[in-house]
């Protein structure tokens, strides 16, 4: 479970990594990133629309995506901390967990790499 110190809350905090990030997508996932403030957790936002499917479906995927990222946080140790938006595509309601597993970390791993500064 991710504590809220490791969780987008705000709607201007969705709006700002969606707009300013930085975008990679795959079939099942489309992540956004931007740097966040110095020493801070990473933080994740999950937007999982009426698209993907009924409630159950779409709560399964949420929490699926929610179980990957804490993981995720553990392994990925960086110098600068990140604000990441996940928001699933209508496919990811099919996708097995190791498949979004694989999906998100390769999507991380490109829309936090260093070769632009993501800006604020």
């Amino acid at each position: 479970m991710l504590a809220r110190a490791e969780r987008l809350v705000s709607a201007a905090d969705y709006k700002r990594v969606v707009r300013r990030g930085r975008r990679s997508s795959t079939g099942t996932i489309t992540a956004y990133a931007v740097v966040a403030e110095a020493n801070a957790p990473w933080r994740f936002g999950f937007i999982v629309s009426k698209t993907v499917g009924n409630a159950v479906v779409r709560n399964r995927v949420r929490r699926r995506l929610k179980a990957i990222c804490h993981t995720l946080d553990a392994t990925h140790q960086t110098d600068r901390s990140f604000d990441i938006v996940l928001r699933a595509h209508p496919q990811s309601a099919h996708a097995g967990f190791g498949e979004l597993e694989g999906d998100v970390m390769h999507l991380v791993d490109r829309v936090t790499a260093s070769r632009n500064e993501v800006s604020r």
